[in-house]
């Protein structure tokens, strides 16, 4: 018989993987209302100041055209400790996560959406010994030369063969898919490279693939990325 995680776990399990490490999360609360005293935008996220009945809070949704002294209903809400937002450059020591609601307030935002694509990742595998040939074609690169020049690549097609050590699909509309080619170290965080694509793959494949450069992306809730591939499709 399986098992289904509270919410409020899969989340907290999402940003520790994201090594964000948040402390536990108390049960999740249904609805949070309050009256808006700060908006802070970022790509597709908008972090709210609440006055609510039991005092001041943050909450952060999926992006929309909140202004300051409107009263807002959260919906799905989910309470976490201690998260840092990479794109505001500053750590919550309370933070409301859900939707807004007459906003879609029934589908999860943007920040569910993303602890979900993360939740679910199995650990990565075959850290220790991947030697993968580099992909042929003059577009071709290696997961290093990806991240090292990914400023002069931004926006343009490229190929790169690798072996899958992350994945976890139909999130957001894409599949989530990590690879590794044994070019690269961890300390630079030059070995690992995230292309999203609607194929299907499965860990510990090699595949080749072929998608655009995406520089500076944020997806919302801490997750950004310096570099990534995306619109990635399975080459043969």
């Amino acid at each position: 018989m399986k098992v289904l995680l509270p919410i409020c776990m899969m989340v907290a399990s999402a940003f520790a993987w994201a090594g964000e490490n948040p402390a536990p999360v108390p049960p999740a609360a249904a609805v949070v209302k309050g009256k808006v005293l700060e908006v802070k935008d970022v790509e597709s996220y908008t972090y709210l100041r609440l006055k609510t009945t039991t005092g001041e809070t943050w909450a952060a949704i999926a992006k929309a055209p909140v202004k300051k002294g409107a009263d807002v209903t959260v919906e799905n809400a989910m309470v976490m400790h201690n998260f840092e937002s990479k794109s505001l450059k500053k750590t919550f020591p309370t933070i409301i996560f859900g939707s807004l609601a007459g906003e879609g307030g029934s589908k999860p935002s943007t920040g569910y959406d993303m602890g979900m694509a993360h939740s679910g990742l199995a650990k990565t595998t075959d850290t220790g010994d991947i030697h993968v040939p580099k992909a042929e074609g003059a577009n071709a690169y290696t997961v290093a030369e990806i991240i090292t020049k990914a400023a002069e690549l931004k926006g343009r097609t490229v190929l790169v063969r690798g072996k899958v050590v992350k994945y976890n699909p139909e999130i957001m509309g894409k599949n989530w898919i990590h690879l590794r080619d044994g070019s690269g170290t961890a300390t630079a965080n030059t070995n690992d490279i995230l292309v999203t694509s609607a194929n299907v793959v499965k860990i510990g494949d090699v595949v080749t693939v072929k998608g655009i450069v995406r520089t500076e992306k944020d997806f919302g809730a801490g997750y950004s990325y310096k570099v990534l591939i995306e619109e990635a499709t399975l080459q043969k």
